[in-house]
């Protein structure tokens, strides 16, 4: 009962976040992080370029800029920025996280993430669960057919 509870909280957070996504200026790819604690989204993040650049996220090559940010890495410091605290929080985001993206989740003290889209390395993920951060894959599919 508990575990149908949480599932289903986690698919309408999760199409959330994926809404959220739309707000990126990106065009290879769109990625919505949002970060909820006790049942309260207390920040989100999109992938983008920092405040105050161009809100173009590739270059004539149609590569990522280097100093695009991750959705993860904006949450993070936009909640670090507020009165609220990522320990024990849950984050969700639209793909698995990068390398680099663990490593700051690890350091914000969530314990859960769910996403719904594949990265193309896994090694993120992996380091997640090394840490003993709860991974929760969720088939986007299944998220808008039920």
């Amino acid at each position: 009962m508990e575990k149908d509870k949480q599932r289903l909280l986690d698919e309408r957070y999760m199409r959330m976040a994926v809404i959220w996504a739309e707000n990126s200026y990106c065009v290879r790819r769109k990625v919505g992080a949002l970060i909820v604690k006790d049942k309260m989204i207390i920040s989100d993040g999109y992938n983008g370029t920092p405040s105050g650049f161009e809100n173009i996220c590739e270059d004539e090559n149609n590569e990522t800029k280097p100093y695009v940010l991750h959705a993860e890495a904006n949450a993070i410091t936009k909640v670090a920025c507020s009165h609220n605290s990522s320990m024990g929080a849950t984050m969700y985001v639209t793909s698995s996280p990068c390398i680099e993206c663990a490593k700051l989740i690890i350091q914000a003290g969530i314990k859960r993430v769910v996403y719904c889209q594949k990265y193309r390395r896994s090694d993120g993920a992996s380091l997640l669960e090394r840490a003993g951060i709860e991974v929760v894959y969720l088939d986007i599919d299944v998220i808008y057919n039920e």
